[in-house]
């Protein structure tokens, strides 16, 4: 198995790093610190090693300065739990799943897994299986469908569920062979434009303005990450689309948060406004909805030559599942993860990773690639896209190894997490929460906003 230095490596280098920058970075500590079957702490040390080293990366190329920077593996696998951890006012979290998500049998034994978090999932799942929104009902009306029948049905009328699938199963569907293709981040030159210089600041992204229109966590992650560089991140929401109270929080911190309900006039011309002025757009919309609406890569390039646009989907976006949505929890269950860690724990159904790892991995894989595509723009011009999606950084993960004793690792608690939180204020209260797990050493990470209830700020761009 590779260590944590040559994945590294072989990420850095994939997208045109210097590999002599990889001299700088320090990776401390030792596999497992979850129990898990799966690297799951190599991703996460990885992951956001990438991040900061391309952080560090653009403060040298604006000031000429070199700098170290440092993961430590335990603070990074606790970083992509950091919603676990987070506690406001001194209060853990609530349950953050809807009462009727989670997994179900069906017919022949096999398994399923619901998304019921926002209204209209859970309502599209009770519309296919004409039950009420209660587990039992649910669970009665499951046992009369075909798995894979129900998870077609279930994704034609707008739910998010998936069929628990073996490792074996996933790699003959069409949508894995497609995946293969496709590099972990991807980054295109989508339009000519001039190298626009860097603003001025002591930060690596000070006055970089990032438009950051995702929700849940991978994005999110992503819009947290660059702004605990320095960046001006806006989370541009909606205020018809539902959201999770708790990961607006956690992964709100460093951000301003306007609304623009984009199917509206006012909307749609507000973001347009706030995208000729920014230097990154980063959105977590499914496949091509956002194009709709006129803002796809080509023509966020042509309102703003240079812009370094983010797509994140679910499964890629390549194949006939590109357009479908999905979850870090199902995209776990489509592709093979949940099967293998029951099997590695001797238990008949599924079984999660522990913790989210594909969505935080994804962010800052996104932030990781967004950066790289700034620093593109700055040495050689051009409009840049950066893809990644939830899929392949579980190909990513799965490429890695298996650990064969990983989960009788025992799992970290909130006391042992203790000396990685902060507390700081915010506009929910006093928050006890994770810092960023990438020491730099001349522009440390810290976020120089609070967190803010959605739609807090106008829609607009501060001025310095």
């Amino acid at each position: 198995m590779q260590s944590p230095r040559d994945l590294l490596g072989d990420l850095w280098t994939s997208v045109g790093g210097d590999a002599a920058a990889l001299a700088r970075v320090r990776l401390t500590g030792d596999e497992p610190q979850l129990p898990s079957s799966f690297r799951v702490d190599a991703a996460a040390q990885v992951s956001i090693a990438a991040s900061g080293l391309a952080a560090a990366e653009i403060w040298a190329m604006r000031s000429g300065q070199m700098q170290d920077v440092a993961v430590d593996i335990r603070h990074a696998a606790i970083e992509c739990r950091s919603e676990r951890y987070l506690r406001r006012d001194g209060e853990p979290p609530p349950p953050m799943w809807d009462p009727i998500a989670g997994v179900y049998q069906v017919k022949g034994g096999r398994y399923v897994r619901l998304h019921t978090n926002f209204p209209h999932h859970r309502d599209a799942v009770c519309a296919v299986l004409s039950c009420e929104a209660t587990r039992e009902a649910v669970q009665a009306a499951l046992l009369e469908w075909d798995g894979e029948a129900f998870e077609t049905a279930a994704y034609a009328l707008g739910g998010v569920v998936a069929l628990m699938r073996s490792r074996d199963e996933w790699r003959v569907l069409p949508q894995a062979a497609a995946l293969d293709q496709l590099p972990l981040v991807e980054i295109s030159r989508i339009g000519d434009a001039a190298p626009k210089p860097w603003p001025a600041g002591d930060r690596p992204l000070s006055g970089l303005r990032v438009l950051d229109l995702s929700r849940v966590i991978a994005g999110p992650v992503a819009g947290r990450t660059l702004a605990a560089h320095g960046a001006d991140v806006m989370l541009v929401s909606s205020p018809k689309l539902p959201s999770i109270p708790w990961l607006v929080i956690d992964t709100g911190r460093g951000k301003l948060s306007s609304f623009a309900d984009l199917t509206t006039p006012e909307g749609h011309a507000a973001l347009r406004e706030l995208l000729t002025e920014a230097d990154i757009f980063s959105q977590g919309y499914r496949p091509r909805s956002l194009a709709t609406l006129g803002f796809s890569p080509e023509e966020a390039a042509k309102l703003n030559p240079g812009i370094v646009y983010v797509s994140l989907s679910a499964y890629g976006r390549l194949g006939p599942w590109a357009e479908r949505r999905g979850f870090d929890s199902l995209v776990q269950c489509a592709t093979g993860f949940n099967h293998a860690e029951g099997q590695a724990a001797g238990v008949s159904g599924p079984k999660e990773l522990p913790m989210q790892i594909l969505d935080h991995a994804t962010g800052y894989l996104m932030a990781f690639g967004a950066m790289i595509a700034k620093a593109r723009q700055a040495r050689e011009g051009g409009s840049w896209h950066v893809q990644v999606s939830l899929a392949r950084t579980g190909r990513w993960l799965w490429d890695m190894g298996r650990l064969a004793d990983g989960l009788a690792t025992p799992d970290i608690n909130p006391a042992a997490a203790a000396p990685y939180l902060a507390d700081m204020p915010s506009g929910f209260g006093t928050l006890t929460a994770v810092r960023h797990a990438a020491q730099l050493s001349a522009t440390p990470a810290f976020w120089a906003r609070p967190a803010v209830p959605l739609g807090t700020d106008p829609a607009r761009w501060p001025r310095h």
